[in-house]
């Protein structure tokens, strides 16, 4: 009796872990959680499923050591020095918190985000504007450059204009006397 109630148990858990993983992947899929939240959920769904299937094995007695496996399977392994290398350790933040209270965290955190890229924009845009008004003055003050260049060649023509005739009226001066 106690091992039907056990198998049933155990059905029972890997059922759950099924849903649970279920779950997860249409949270992640509907932008419910971050991909990173995801990868982190699934690597404890991962390693639910490798203690319900060393909690098969050790209730089937297939291949763990029954007195060591059992007293250790809860411990997460550790005392067998088997490990999961996909299992990440849960950051201090976010221990403990609950689904809707992840769902608080990430949303405070993408208002931070949107309120600093607001700030960036803002900042962007008066740069935009601080070159526009330069790019402004520039055209300005190649206008006024163009408008004295022209001024400066026609001022050299009359001068050489004016030096020519000068050169004339000398030479005729020396020529008549």
């Amino acid at each position: 009796q106690v091992n039907v109630a056990i198998r049933s148990s155990l059905q029972s858990l890997g059922e759950k872990i099924e849903q649970l993983r279920e779950l997860l992947l249409q949270a992640v899929s509907t932008h419910q959680i971050t991909q990173l939240e995801g990868d982190r959920r699934q690597n404890l769904v991962d390693e639910l499923l490798t203690r319900h299937k060393q909690l098969e094995a050790s209730f089937r007695n297939e291949g763990w050591e029954p007195d060591v496996s059992r007293s250790s399977l809860m411990a997460g392994g550790a005392k067998r020095g088997i490990t999961n290398p996909w299992l990440l350790e849960e950051p201090e933040e976010t221990r403990g918190l609950g689904f809707d209270e992840l769902r608080q965290q990430q949303r405070r955190i993408i208002e931070e985000q949107d309120a600093g890229l607001d700030a960036l924009s803002s900042i962007i845009s008066r740069q935009k504007q601080m070159g526009q008004e330069i790019g402004n003055e520039l055209d300005e003050q190649n206008e006024i450059i163009d408008d004295l260049t022209n001024l400066v060649e026609s001022t050299d023509d009359r001068l050489r204009n004016q030096t020519r005739h000068v050169k004339m009226v000398d030479k005729k001066s020396t020529s008549c006397g």
